[in-house]
């Protein structure tokens, strides 16, 4: 089972009306590039574990490339993940996300989990019509990130607490 990751507005929170807690340096190991990014701190070290409980290959679905395995996987605890290549010209048809077909196709007929703040209604749609696995395209709520509420869902949609497909 993959469990594609988008990175802004889904790891990483912005846009809440509250200021966000702030994950000090004491979690970084030693020598990690995520310091230098100065939003990152906003994102809890601990989902790494979390995400890595579910029992799915984790595969980086954002544009932050290379660049995730550089500064976000460290800072999760995370090893150097997979990242999906995005075509440069990939040109989506209307309200349909431009990672939808990409990500599909990545896939290969393999089941999936899609974590990302800009799903909709549209994506589901072109999945379930187009792709012959099972597929979950969870919307995260960009000014939190990813919560405990959302990876109760994709648990419950993998098969329980415990499952690891």
């Amino acid at each position: 089972m993959l469990l594609f990751l988008d990175i802004d507005g889904t790891l990483l929170p912005f846009g809440a009306p509250a200021p966000y807690p702030s994950y000090t340096s004491r979690f970084v190991p030693p020598g990690a590039a995520a310091a230098a990014h100065p939003l990152l701190d906003r994102t809890d070290p601990g989902l790494g574990a979390r995400l890595a409980s579910l029992g799915c290959e984790l595969v980086w679905a954002t544009t932050w490339l290379g660049d995730a395995n550089t500064c976000v996987a460290p800072w999760l605890g995370l090893p150097p993940l997979p990242v999906v290549d995005w075509p440069d010209d990939e040109d989506a048809p209307a309200r349909l996300h431009w990672k939808t077909r990409p990500l599909v196709a990545w896939a290969a007929g393999r089941p999936f989990v899609w974590l990302d703040d800009e799903l909709t209604a549209a994506d589901r749609a072109w999945v379930a019509a187009h792709h012959p696995a099972r597929a979950l395209l969870h919307r995260i709520d960009h000014r939190y990130g990813v919560t405990d509420d959302d990876l109760a869902v994709v648990r419950e949609w993998l098969g329980g607490p415990t499952a690891h497909p």
